[in-house]
């Protein structure tokens, strides 16, 4: 079993910043993509942002670029998305997923709310 509890969500201004993490159990991140999903009630689910497993490569939505960067951390077995210059329209639920080199199946956390005033 591999669970996924993101954190550091709440409450910023526009301009503030915020970080969310992403604890991993069950299974190390090594091999793994990590990616960061988005959404608003109503509307469909956005691409945020993902790190390719070996940290081969990273992709931005056009939305984010410049403002936000994913990492993680093998040793603490989390991830991250450190969210900066945040605007109002960053508002929404954000999940973060795994998904293992080789296997059909994406792991998710259970989101969490980022709110950002204007």
């Amino acid at each position: 079993e591999v669970d996924l509890v993101e954190s550091g969500g709440g409450l910023a201004q526009a301009g503030g910043s915020l970080r969310l993490s992403c604890a991993v159990s069950g299974t190390t991140l090594d091999g793994y993509n990590i990616a960061w999903f988005r959404q608003v009630p109503g509307k469909g689910r956005e691409g945020v942002s993902c790190l390719s497993a070996g940290n081969a490569g990273t992709y931005y939505a056009d939305s984010v670029k410049g403002r936000f960067t994913i990492s993680s951390d093998n040793a603490k077995n989390t991830a991250y998305l450190q969210m900066d210059s945040l605007k109002p329209e960053d508002t929404a639920v954000y999940y973060c997923t795994a998904e293992a080199q080789g296997s059909r199946s994406t792991y998710w956390g259970q989101g969490i709310q980022v709110t950002v005033s204007s």
